[in-house]
């Protein structure tokens, strides 16, 4: 199993982990808070138990296999969770499962929180849970494979294990470490970009900043406990929509649209014409519920509420405007269904993603004309090319994992005591990576039982790396020698 392998590479990570801890203690040097030492005292703490975990197998050298990069991707994200969760203990004083709660919705950019009164937590607390999920957007293990290769151990095992989407080995460059480098150029300018706009649109630098990071990763915290509605202005909001859509939308289409200077890769990719399609439609029919419904003064605050909405839960984003739960019961259903088809493979949203949607439905009606036609051949397409058969049978066990697992957990958060609605979609939010859900879960995940709380932990990671990593370690074969 590579033991010493995964002993080496979990802690050089852990040690790495251990930097993004100095950031948010500068914020508090500058804005003179006392959460500095404890952000000091966090980075020590992971730094020392890195090194004493790498250095006694710091030399061992080996080629990380298929399944030492599976175990590897997981613990990593299971224990940044943990250490993550320090300085949240401390401040605001959360028990350890809040803490946790809170590092690993922020690290799987989910954005599902337990903190209540957001506005009077420090600076530095505020800037620390848009850098977890700003650095989680991407994925930390995409990011370490572009400096694993100077510790002397290979990356695209991990980066197999790691990346979004059911096509996992198209590599945007011919190496690996300049994929993922790639990859970050693209997110870190988009950042900034967004950051700028959201400045210009009437934000302070602070909240530019913050909001930037949440918006690009997809992750959805805020600053405030009215997330984007404490703003209450129009611009900010078409920012927001503008930028969530952007990150909704395969990173690599960025990259080549970049390199050549060019619109027609957004406009020859499928997915990308299926994912504008779908956020239409909804739009559309949230919007026709709301206008008929006569909900808001105006037609045109109508569409502007409905069309934030629905870009917002179907990228997994979960910034919100208004008290989405008191609209028309079908409207905020719909935002929760929408939430399962999520965004594009190789995006920062969560989801089934909408190539997976794509190619289901493709299925579907490739079967019904087999019935008109049994002996035909009908290949599923997409772009015009047929797909691998491995491809369409992979989606159909990822779907039927997928499937299962929702109602599993479902079903235990029922039997902890919560209503149906809120154990539906509270776990269709964490799933999802989506964050805001119905019920008791609908402004934050406070007043939840801690069991129900740990299986909406696992529900996260299980929803970043898209159910088959984690479900892995669970079969027999992969522990067969």
């Amino acid at each position: 199993m590579q033991l010493l392998t995964i002993q080496r590479v979990v802690g050089a990570l852990l040690a790495l982990f251990s930097l993004t801890m100095l950031p948010p203690s500068l914020v508090a040097w500058l804005y003179h808070e006392t959460t500095f030492k404890i952000f000091i005292d966090a980075f020590w703490t992971t730094l020392v138990i890195g090194l004493v975990v790498w250095l006694p197998v710091r030399r061992h050298r080996a080629d990380l296999r298929i399944r030492a990069g599976f175990l590897i991707v997981v613990l990593f994200w299971f224990v940044l969770g943990v250490f993550g969760a320090f300085p949240f203990i401390y401040t605001p004083h959360l028990s350890v499962v809040d803490a946790v709660f809170e590092s690993l919705s922020g690290l799987t950019t989910t954005g599902a929180t337990v903190i209540v009164g957001i506005d009077d937590l420090p600076k530095s607390v505020l800037y620390y849970r848009q850098q977890l999920q700003w650095l989680g957007g991407m994925g930390i293990i995409v990011l370490a494979v572009a400096v694993l290769p100077m510790l002397g151990v290979g990356g695209m095992q991990l980066y197999r294990a790691e990346a979004p989407g059911p096509v996992k080995d198209n590599k945007l460059t011919p190496r690996l470490t300049e994929t993922a480098k790639a990859l970050w150029y693209v997110y870190l300018a988009l950042t900034i970009i967004c950051a700028a706009a959201y400045w210009m649109a009437g934000m302070s630098v602070f909240d530019a900043v913050a909001h930037s990071f949440a918006t690009i990763a997809t992750g959805g915290f805020s600053t405030h406990d009215a997330s984007m509605g404490y703003f209450q202005s129009p611009i900010i909001e078409s920012v927001a929509m503008f930028f969530m859509f952007v990150s909704g939308v395969n990173f690599s289409i960025h990259f080549f649209a970049w390199r050549r200077v060019s619109l027609n890769p957004y406009h020859e990719d499928s997915e990308f014409r299926f994912y504008t399609l779908t956020l239409l439609a909804v739009s559309v029919m949230v919007s026709y519920a709301l206008v008929s419904g006569h909900f808001y003064g105006s037609s045109a605050t109508a569409i502007q509420q409905a069309m934030f909405q629905t870009i917002s839960f179907a990228t997994s984003t979960g910034f919100t405007t208004t008290n989405y739960q008191f609209w028309p019961t079908f409207a905020p259903i719909m935002l929760i269904l929408v939430g399962f088809v999520g965004g594009c493979a190789g995006s920062t949203a969560g989801g089934l993603k909408v190539i997976r949607v794509l190619l289901l439905i493709k299925q579907g009606m490739r079967e019904i004309r087999r019935l008109v036609h049994p002996n035909a051949l009908f290949p599923v397409k997409v772009g015009g090319k047929p797909m691998p058969q491995d491809v369409v049978d992979s989606i159909w066990g990822f779907f039927a994992l997928y499937v299962m697992s929702f109602c599993v957990m479902s079903l235990i958060l029922t039997a902890t005591g919560l209503d149906l609605v809120t154990s539906f979609s509270s776990v269709a939010s964490c799933m999802n990576n989506m964050g805001p859900g119905l019920g008791d879960t609908a402004a934050n995940y406070a007043t939840i039982n801690n069991t129900a709380k740990w299986v909406l932990c696992a529900a996260m990671v299980l929803g970043r790396l898209e159910i088959f990593t984690l479900l892995v370690l669970f079969s027999p074969t992969y522990w067969r020698k």
